[in-house]
């Protein structure tokens, strides 16, 4: 994934934790908050509580490939995705179909904007 289209900074992570809404399902939590820049920019926040770091690595490599795959159809918005820990041991098409729901759950919201 570009780095235009990453959170890098912890100024910006503050900012769409302080600021935003979330949405939750089992799997994940999932931070988004409008920002003002045309593009959508993803962060990823998982703890060592998921495990080492091979599995977190990987984990975070599989959800980078998701969204590279998607966020297209996104504009405009900060997202923040926190798996919780079960979530080392899911495929790679639960993983895809587990955050889309959540994501689906945050594009209903009138308040957050998307764009096909």
């Amino acid at each position: 994934m570009e780095k235009q289209f990453s959170l890098r900074k912890n100024v910006d992570f503050e900012r769409v934790y302080k600021k935003s809404k979330h949405y939750y399902n089992r799997d994940f939590t999932v931070f988004i908050k409008n920002n003002g820049v045309n593009r959508p920019r993803f962060g990823f926040s998982i703890s060592k509580k998921i495990g080492k770091a091979n599995q977190r690595n990987k984990l975070k490599r599989r959800l980078r490939a998701i969204v590279y795959e998607n966020y297209r159809n996104i504009n405009n918005v900060d997202i923040i995705i926190i798996p919780k820990k079960h979530t080392t041991d899911f495929t790679y098409q639960k993983l895809k179909s587990s955050l889309g729901h959540v994501l689906s759950k945050a594009f209903k919201d009138k308040k957050i904007r998307y764009v096909k």
